[in-house]
């Protein structure tokens, strides 16, 4: 094998570049980042309550009369964080709960996490709404490799017709015109 052949996909290659690309597959099929927010708001909701800040040899307690409310808050959203990447139907459940969640937590645990939980879970609560799983692209017929017979002499240029150069229609290489039925929507994760 010289230096020049290529890798075959899959085969050939190191293993933590199969298991990038195989993630990165799993983590394009579901709300992934709505859940990773989820998550990341909850984990500063259930902490704050319970934490001591140490300044020099003075203690500082910032826990609250409602920590048992702050700890299942908390949890909550990390268990609907965790529902959202292994179960993706439960998206708009999981979106609105984490919504409701989040603010609720404002007034129960320490400002909803000082703002940080609040805000982490409201955002990926409004992005697992949000979300919505991509179409599976089409497949197209691959065409025989018959005797090359076609309508057109052997050599021919084709030629554009004038009805190819549509200067009305926008040229949009993004897919997300309202021509191609995307609406302008993007799949979020």
């Amino acid at each position: 094998m010289s230096a020049e052949t290529p890798a075959v996909p899959g085969h050939d290659e190191h293993y933590l570049r199969v298991a990038k690309r195989k993630f990165r597959a799993w983590r394009g099929t579901r709300p992934f980042w709505a859940g990773l927010f989820v998550i990341l708001g909850g984990l500063p909701i259930a902490y704050f309550p319970y934490a001591n800040l140490q300044i020099g040899h003075l203690t500082l307690a910032m826990a609250t009369t409602a920590g048992a409310g702050s700890l299942i808050i908390g949890v909550l959203l990390v268990v609907l964080g965790v529902s959202l990447w292994f179960q993706k139907h439960v998206r708009t459940f999981a979106g609105v709960a984490a919504i409701l969640l989040a603010l609720v937590s404002i007034p129960v645990s320490n400002l909803g996490g000082f703002l940080i939980g609040f805000l982490f879970a409201l955002v990926g609560g409004a992005m697992a709404v949000a979300w919505v799983p991509g179409e599976a692209p089409e497949v197209q017929p691959v065409p025989e490799a018959g005797t090359g017979e076609s309508d057109a002499p052997q050599g021919a240029v084709p030629t554009l017709s004038k009805d190819a150069h549509d200067f009305g229609e926008p040229n949009d290489l993004s897919g997300t015109s309202p021509a191609n039925g995307a609406n302008g929507r993007h799949s979020a994760g």
